[in-house]
């Protein structure tokens, strides 16, 4: 089994994997250079399964056990795989990697939006949410709640930067997923593919969600705003309808990625 021994944080070989707790840098150069980071063995597999191509391997030795398939593929393949001690790997890194592997994968083409909806029944618009794991748990919930694509605005946090795909654990890979940009124009694309646009919004006219799930149209698209303001005033001035989930205790609103399973569950799709 044919490993490459990094001894040196600054060795130039593993340059893909420094300064990983920088969300500033990271956010900038991993698109850019057209690369994501997955973090853990599950999801590294899961990347695998869904046709992801890896770019180079890192991690502790101990790992290569467990690893031993994929490590052997990467060497048939031409992958490089790096092994280093943990203090090495923590100063490399900048944090202590106790899920164990990295893997940096070349990033996927963009998806066209149009083309990911064609079929779709229920698609999730996350318009401006920029909390990482957010996103993760709300793709996460997508997987598990039967809906078929997400769309996310231009402002929406990377579903593929570390945290959002190790959050998700791996679901990233698993539930389709374009940006939509411009947007709020993106409402009118959606519904000139046959979409009702629901906004989940707290407005004097929205909805109740029980109301909505009683009968709900065959082809949906619902829209969920950033953590703070919510959706934006014209994303609901160009839906057709606004949303809202009941509720007691005095509590007015949830956390996004709560409201996100609350709302996917509530209308999935049925046979």
């Amino acid at each position: 089994m044919a490993v490459h021994r990094v001894t040196d944080p600054a060795d130039p070989r593993v340059h893909e994997y420094t300064s990983l707790t920088d969300l500033a840098l990271r956010t900038r150069r991993e698109p850019a250079e057209g690369l994501y980071l997955a973090e853990s063995e599950k999801v590294i597999r899961r990347a695998l399964a869904a046709g992801h191509r890896p770019r180079s391997y890192l991690m502790a030795e101990r790992w290569l056990g467990d690893l031993a398939d994929v490590v052997a593929a990467a060497e048939d393949e031409g992958v490089p795989v790096f092994v280093g001690e943990p203090d090495v790997l923590r100063a490399l890194t900048g944090f202590h990697l106790h899920r164990g592997a990295l893997a940096a994968m070349h990033r996927p083409e963009p998806v066209d939006p149009v083309a990911l909806v064609r079929s779709a029944r229920r698609v999730a618009v996350l318009e401006d949410v920029v909390d990482h794991t957010n996103v993760g748990a709300m793709f996460r919930s997508a997987a598990a709640l039967s809906v078929d694509a997400v769309l996310v605005t231009p402002r929406c946090a990377d579903p593929l930067y570390r945290r959002s795909v190790r959050v998700s654990m791996g679901t990233v890979f698993q539930v389709p997923w374009a940006r939509v940009d411009p947007w709020p124009q993106g409402v009118r694309l959606l519904q000139r593919q046959g979409f009702t646009v629901a906004a989940l919004a707290l407005t004097d006219d929205a909805v109740s969600l029980d109301d909505l799930a009683a009968d709900p149209p065959s082809r949906l698209a619902l829209v969920l705003g950033t953590e703070g303001h919510g959706l934006a005033d014209a994303t609901v001035r160009a839906a057709d309808l606004a949303v809202r989930i009941p509720m007691s205790g005095g509590v007015d609103s949830l956390n996004v990625a709560a409201a996100s399973a609350v709302a996917f569950w509530a209308l999935r799709p049925h046979a």
